[in-house]
């Protein structure tokens, strides 16, 4: 039992270790923390297993519009798997390519793009990723509070999709949108 709950506490440092991290104005940390961060929430979901066009198929994160990341991203992906799977990162310049993709980061931009974009994901195993200073919010959104990188769950909106988010990283969460709630 206490070995157990130890385990738990480690799990839970090593994926808050960002969160602790300030996120510097000019914004090159706080895209290196993103970045750690979406790869790191990727052991704590649970996708259906239709999703993966096969066993050895990766996981696929997309970057909808600019690259914010600079190539952040791609190196976080390099180090981090999921089971026997990798994770692939794609770049879109529009939402109509995300249909494989499992985690879709929306960065700042055209708001009619970004709600149609939230709007189209909705019951879909697709999560939802919104960048800091976005009103529409996504399964995850991302929130720069007191110089440091957060992140806000919507528990309701990932079981549309059949998407499960352990409690693991709800707990980590500054705010959790329960199932159930409107």
């Amino acid at each position: 039992m206490r070995s157990r709950l130890f385990a738990a506490v480690g799990c839970m440092i090593a994926l808050a270790g960002p969160a602790t991290a300030p996120a510097v104005a000019q914004g090159s940390l706080e895209y290196a923390v993103k970045a750690a961060y979406l790869t790191r929430f990727v052991p704590f979901i649970s996708w259906p297993d239709d999703v993966f066009a096969g066993a050895g198929a990766p996981l696929t994160i997309c970057v909808l519009g600019d690259d914010v990341f600079d190539g952040r991203l791609e190196k976080a992906a390099a180090s981090s798997k999921l089971a026997d799977r990798a994770i692939a990162v794609r770049h879109l310049k529009g939402p109509d390519a995300s249909a494989s993709c499992q985690i879709l980061f929306i960065g700042a931009g055209d708001k009619s793009l970004i709600d149609g974009t939230l709007d189209a994901m909705k019951g879909r195993p697709v999560v939802t990723v919104t960048d800091s200073g976005i009103a529409s919010r996504g399964v995850i959104s991302f929130v720069v509070a007191s110089n440091r990188v957060r992140f806000d769950i919507d528990d309701a909106l990932a079981s549309q999709g059949g998407l499960i988010i352990s409690s693991k990283l709800l707990g980590l969460a500054r705010t959790v949108k329960q199932r159930g709630q409107q």
